[in-house]
């Protein structure tokens, strides 16, 4: 896959017999290393100053994302297993927990598909059940 990368990351949140779709299209930028997909994105928050650096670090036992900037954290999703972290934002920090019951990795050689379900916890209580796409392409190259 080539560096230059269109990042698309759907997902469903299932709360309270309502789901809340979210939708995210961004370019960046892709490496691999060490058996390790890294996939490399700034985000404007609306209501946040400032940026936010994402790091999914997609390995064939689960995927990580890792915020740095205007918010901070490190979310660690392995299938049955519950992963704790800290979540800093400007409003305050909050513990989320996340517990993936899927993760569907498809490699190609132009892209990269994750494919997961989970549960979202706040401060140690049930959110919402979740499923979300990272979908990675390859840019076109500019003529």
């Amino acid at each position: 896959m080539k560096k230059d990368v269109l990042i698309t990351i759907s997902g469903i949140h299932m709360m309270d017999d309502e789901d809340s779709d979210v939708e995210m299209i961004v370019r960046g930028d892709y490496y691999y290393k060490n058996g390790k997909h890294y996939i490399l994105y700034d985000e404007i928050v609306e209501g946040l100053e400032g940026t936010i650096r994402n790091v999914i670090k997609v390995s064939p036992t689960g995927m990580d994302i890792i915020k740095r900037g205007a918010a901070n954290t490190h979310m660690q999703f392995e299938k049955d297993k519950k992963n704790l972290s800290c979540y800093v934002t400007p409003m305050g920090d909050l513990m989320v927990g996340v517990q993936a019951s899927r993760i569907q990795i498809d490699e190609q050689p132009d892209s990269l598909t994750v494919d997961m379900e989970y549960t979202l916890d706040i401060n140690h209580q049930h959110l919402s059940d979740c499923s979300i796409r990272l979908d990675v392409q390859s840019c076109a190259p500019v003529n």
